[in-house]
């Protein structure tokens, strides 16, 4: 079993981890305190080949693996998580339409992900019933030739700034099982009747934004559904158990920010003639720290291999999504614990690592649906509605 990466992944850790520090730094802190994003540094991003790098050449991608995405997932939120989300985001949804999507729709929107011309989102999420997929309100009514859709869906990431929106809607019968009443359509941005909110005042990721999309009689040529009527619960379940293993990374890259910042703190900071890095307790927490990393690096790599390699274990891609975003919030919080007061304020980039990694620990996490992947996996017996 190999664990190292080859020189071609190296190589893109490197570019990856450079474009970031060069172009992220200076603008980070003022992105985040005014909730603002520059779309030219996406636009950059995509000329150097940064974005939905694991989309196929056929429809003009470079045709790396999900490892690669993750590698510079990690690298860009190691550097800044709001700037990396807004960058990397831009083609959230993309996985979905490389499993269910028809060639059409890949041809419509894949190659624009990747040259910096389309921009995707997902809306899956709604305000009354959060992460129970179940009972989404959000409806889509078959017209013939074509869907009307009526409802609202919350906190979508990217929302704001979308070209095209993959939105989950409530499709089957009002009695019918979740697995067999959802289903995914694909919304142009500009189709009337769709109406978009941007939300403000986030706790963190504040350079990426999210919105509230309102469908109000949008209609949708019958051509814009994303696989097959009622496909939509198995539709999210693989969706994420390919996006996992990046928001797993992101989770990583953040964690690593927390600890190199607490690292540099402690190496600076001195009480009774020393620096605090040389006390055994802080050690403690800075080892305690790196190995958490370590893990959840390794779980990723695991789970990201996994897709790459045509063995679909959405249980591994939920456990690396859970538990990195688990470390990620931990050592956010050991930095800014060994920060103390100074941990606190505006000017130490500590803060915004704190308030940044708390999304990552809930983000895209419908726990429902994690738990319905793991569970089967460890074998306990789900209750079902007959």
């Amino acid at each position: 079993m190999e664990f190292a990466l080859n020189k071609e992944q190296k190589d893109i850790v490197k570019a990856a981890r450079e474009f970031a520090a060069k172009e992220f730094t200076d603008v980070a802190q003022d992105f985040d305190r005014n909730e603002s994003f520059d779309s030219t540094l996406w636009k950059k991003a995509c000329e150097l080949g940064f974005v939905g790098v694991f989309i196929d050449e056929k429809y003009e991608g470079i045709g790396y693996g999900h490892l690669e995405q993750c590698l510079i997932a990690e690298e860009f939120f190691a550097v800044d998580p709001g700037i990396g989300m807004a960058i990397l985001f831009s083609c959230f949804g993309a996985e979905l339409l490389d499993l269910f999507g028809s060639e059409d729709q890949k041809r419509t929107v894949l190659p624009g992900l990747v040259s910096g011309q389309v921009r995707l989102a997902m809306a899956i999420m709604e305000s009354e019933s959060g992460v129970d997929i179940g009972s989404l309100e959000t409806t889509a009514a078959n017209r013939g030739d074509y869907w009307e859709i009526n409802g609202k869906k919350s906190f979508v990431t990217g929302g704001d700034v979308a070209d095209y929106i993959c939105v989950l809607t409530s499709t089957g019968p009002e009695d019918s099982l979740p697995e067999r009443g959802l289903s995914f359509l694909m919304v142009p941005a500009d189709t009337p009747g769709l109406s978009t909110r941007r939300l403000r005042g986030k706790l963190g990721i504040r350079a990426a934004g999210a919105a509230e999309l309102s469908f109000s009689s949008v209609r949708v040529p019958a051509s814009n559904l994303i696989g097959k009527p009622g496909e939509g619960f198995d539709a999210v379940s693989r969706f994420f158990g390919r996006i996992y293993p990046t928001v797993a990374a992101m989770a990583v890259g953040t964690a690593r920010a927390a600890m190199e910042e607490a690292l540099s703190y402690t190496n600076k900071r001195h009480a009774f003639g020393v620096p605090i890095s040389s006390f055994r307790a802080t050690q403690g927490k800075l080892m305690e720290m790196a190995t958490k990393i370590r893990a959840a690096r390794n779980l990723y790599y695991e789970a990201a291999w996994s897709v790459d390699n045509g063995i679909e274990d959405s249980a591994l891609s939920a456990m690396a999504r859970r538990y990195a975003g688990e470390v990620g919030v931990r050592c956010a919080d050991e930095a800014l614990q060994m920060h103390g007061g100074y941990g606190y304020i505006d000017e130490y980039k500590v803060q915004r690592i704190y308030r940044d990694a708390k999304v990552l620990e809930i983000w895209e996490g419908v726990r429902e649906m994690e738990r319905h992947m793991i569970g089967r996996a460890v074998g306990w017996k789900e209750e079902r509605k007959s």
